[in-house]
């Protein structure tokens, strides 16, 4: 059965970091595109950083380049989403997502709470 757990999520003060990791199972994680998106109170879901298959071709939005770093180990079919220097503003639920042309799975979120 396709699984993708989120963890790593939680409060932290402005400035400071979080690590949010991605587990996969039940598909072909080497072969997907994995994508790290995230949703505010009252706002549209949004993309904030994609990997290639391979982990040689990444995406941010504008709005995290220069503080956030998407990554991912294909042995331990995990993800990673490094965010540096977080603002209020990256309070969200933050989503993973594996995509290929056979397959589209979402995980179930992970709060990410920045505020004093």
């Amino acid at each position: 059965q396709m699984q993708l757990v989120e963890s790593g999520g939680g409060l932290v003060q402005p400035g400071g970091s979080l690590r949010l990791s991605c587990a996969a199972s039940g598909f072909t994680f080497s072969s997907a595109t994995m994508k790290w998106y995230r949703q505010a109170p009252g706002k549209e879901r949004e993309l904030v950083a994609s990997i290639g298959s391979a982990g040689g071709s990444t995406n941010y939005a504008d709005s995290v380049k220069g503080r956030f770093t998407i990554s991912r180990d294909n042995v331990k079919k995990t993800v990673y989403l490094q965010m540096n220097s977080l603002k209020p503003e990256d309070t969200a639920v933050y989503y993973c997502n594996g995509a290929s042309y056979y397959f589209n799975y979402w995980g179930q979120g992970t709060q990410v709470t920045v505020s004093s």
